[in-house]
């Protein structure tokens, strides 16, 4: 049983640490601009937003019920929508009435300040989704390799292949907040460490008694709170950045690499295990 634990963590491994490999496309390149910045964040929207509806929520419905599934989603989106009301949030509303030129400069340094202090925000949310959702992957591979070294190495590697852009995403915005690449690298690998931690939760802390109901519950209301951060944080980012026609397609593009990265997942799953 030791032995294939530490398969599952070796492969689990692979898989999140490939989040360190996007932001390493981030930190090698010219420092972002604000339109590439509103992209991002409109794509990674779309990532979140697939993993939420069509991953997440999808799946505890089909697992315990349609009912029980919504009631489950929607308890993460007033659980993150009590919190969000005691989170303050920087305005984005510049002063265009200013008096003179040094006010207007005064004014534009502080819109700047604010802008990175929500995209730094952001990022830190995308982290902690990304890392909600690494978590059950983490468990995925573990179950796929005890099924067999052959499915716990296609789930990994698919995994590993989905979690380049969920880096891009994370260390983007921490990138263009702070202007620090090593902050922007470690908050993008450590949204990856989640899925050898799944491994690890599920082989030593619930050895064969996960309640599958409850587990299926507790990831649905991840999908709401997901879905609450994504459309209360990332898209209007999207938009002020990007604008909104083209951070609309840069979401509906997330949306479709997410769903095609979760249907090779499933088809690499074995019929028993599902994502």
């Amino acid at each position: 049983m030791d032995s294939q634990v530490m398969v599952a963590l070796a492969l689990s491994l692979v898989g999140g640490l490939s989040t360190s490999l996007g932001a390493l496309f981030v930190i090698i390149s010219d420092a972002p601009n604000l339109k590439m910045l509103g992209l991002l964040q409109g794509f990674a929207a779309g990532l979140m937003l697939s993993i939420s509806f069509l991953d997440l929520a999808h799946n505890a419905m089909n697992s315990i019920g349609f009912l029980k599934g919504n009631l489950w989603f929607f308890a993460g989106v007033i659980f993150f929508g009590v919190i969000a009301n005691f989170i303050p949030e920087p305005t984005l509303a510049p002063s265009v009435d200013a008096k003179n030129k040094k006010k207007n400069d005064d004014g534009g340094k502080d819109v700047m300040k604010k802008h990175r202090r929500q995209v730094l925000y952001s990022g830190i949310i995308t982290a902690i989704g990304i890392s909600l959702h690494n978590f059950p992957e983490g468990m995925a591979v573990f179950l796929g390799s005890m099924k067999g070294l052959r499915v716990g190495l296609n789930l990994a590697l698919a995994i590993a292949l989905h979690n380049i852009p969920e880096g891009v995403a994370v260390a983007l915005p921490v990138y263009f907040a702070t202007q620090d690449k090593w902050q922007a690298f470690k908050l993008a690998t450590l949204s990856g460490f989640a899925e050898p931690l799944g491994v690890v939760i599920v082989a030593y802390l619930f050895p064969s008694s996960l309640d599958p109901e409850i587990l299926e519950g507790l990831l649905a209301a991840v999908g709401g709170v997901m879905a609450f951060l994504t459309l209360h944080e990332m898209l209007p980012l999207a938009f002020d950045y990007a604008g909104q026609k083209q951070a609309v397609k840069a979401v509906f593009l997330g949306m479709a690499f997410m769903s095609a990265s979760l249907y090779f997942l499933e088809i690499s799953l074995p019929k028993e295990i599902s994502l």
